[in-house]
C-alpha cells in the first residue's frame, strides 16, 4: 500500500477514534438511520472506484492530448508544483462548489453533505455518487500526475485531507486557541488562511438567521484564502447551533446517493 494511502487511512482513524472517545462518533445529534446509509455508501465509492477512475481518465486525457509531455514538469521547483495544485485542484474546487451553491441542478448533486444536521468526519465525502465525477480539481490533478507531480500530489492531498477533516469534524480545534488572547494574531491569519471548524461549520449552519450560518459562502476546502480573495468569507470565530439544509423537504437516502437516475 502506498504511504500516502496510509497516511490518508490513519488521518481518518484518529479523527474517528476522537470523536468517539470524546463527542460519539455514531450518535450524533438529529441523526437518521439513512445518514449512516449515506455516508457509507458514498464513501466506499469515492475511495474505491471515483477518485482512482477520474485521477486515470485525466492522465489519459492529458497523455492524448499531449502524448511528448509526459513527466515534462518534473524537474519545476516544488513550491511551484505545490502552486499547480493549489491552483489546478483546490481554487478550482472552490468554484465548482460555489457554482454547486448557485445552479439547482448542482446543488442536487451536493445537498447530502449538507443534510446532515451535524458535524463530523463521517461527512467529509459524503455527496451524490455523481458529485465528484464532475470535479474539475481531480481531472487537473491527474494530469499534473502524467506531467510528472506524483511525489508532491502524494504530500499535497495528505495536507489537504487533514484540513479537511479538521474543518469537518465536530472536535473544533480551533476553540480552545481562540479562548487565549497571545495566540489571537496568529489565529487571525491561521482562519484566513485554510479552512477551520469555524469558517467551515458557518458553510453548514442552518439557519442563515443566526448570524454565524454562511451557506452562500466560506466555500474553501484546504485555502480558506480562496474566499477572502474572492470576496465570500465570513469569520465570526462561532458555530452555528444547528446544522442541515433551510427550507428544504427531506429526501430518502437512495435520491441523495442517486439523483437524477431515483427522485422522491
Amino acid at each position: 500500500m502506498k504511504p500516502e494511502i496510509i497516511a490518508i487511512l490513519l488521518i481518518f482513524a484518529v479523527f474517528a477514534t476522537a470523536e468517539f472517545l470524546r463527542t460519539d462518533l455514531f450518535h450524533k445529534a438529529g441523526q437518521q438511520r439513512k445518514d449512516g446509509i449515506v455516508e457509507a455508501v458514498s464513501s466506499l465509492i469515492l475511495l474505491i472506484f471515483t477518485q482512482p477512475f477520474v485521477l486515470l481518465c485525466g492522465g489519459l486525457l492529458a497523455a492524448a492530448l499531449f502524448p511528448a509531455q509526459q513527466n515534462s514538469l518534473a524537474n519545476w521547483p516544488v513550491l511551484a508544483q505545490i502552486g499547480l495544485f493549489l491552483i489546478f485542484d483546490d481554487m478550482m474546487q472552490y468554484w465548482q462548489h460555489r457554482l454547486t451553491h448557485n445552479v439547482k441542478w448542482l446543488y442536487e448533486l451536493h445537498r447530502p453533505h449538507h443534510d446532515a444536521e451535524y458535524m463530523s468526519i463521517r461527512i467529509v465525502y459524503r455527496n451524490n455518487l455523481f458529485y465528484y465525477l464532475l470535479m474539475p480539481g481531480i481531472w487537473f490533478s491527474g494530469a499534473l500526475i502524467y506531467f510528472g507531480l506524483g511525489t508532491v500530489y502524494a504530500y499535497y492531498i495528505v495536507v489537504k485531507l487533514l484540513v479537511i477533516c479538521g474543518a469537518h469534524s465536530d472536535l473544533k480545534w480551533d476553540r480552545p486557541l481562540y479562548r487565549r488572547a497571545w495566540l489571537s494574531p496568529l489565529m487571525w491569519v491561521v482562519e484566513r488562511v485554510i479552512s477551520t471548524p469555524s469558517t467551515h461549520s458557518a458553510h453548514h449552519g442552518r439557519h442563515l438567521a443566526d448570524g454565524v450560518t454562511h451557506y452562500k459562502g466560506n466555500y474553501g476546502n484546504l485555502l480558506f484564502f480562496w474566499d477572502v480573495l474572492f470576496g465570500t468569507a465570513r469569520i465570526t470565530r462561532r458555530y452555528p447551533e444547528k446544522y442541515g439544509v433551510e427550507n428544504l423537504q427531506p429526501v430518502s437516502a437512495a435520491r441523495q446517493l442517486f439523483w437524477p437516475l431515483i427522485r422522491d
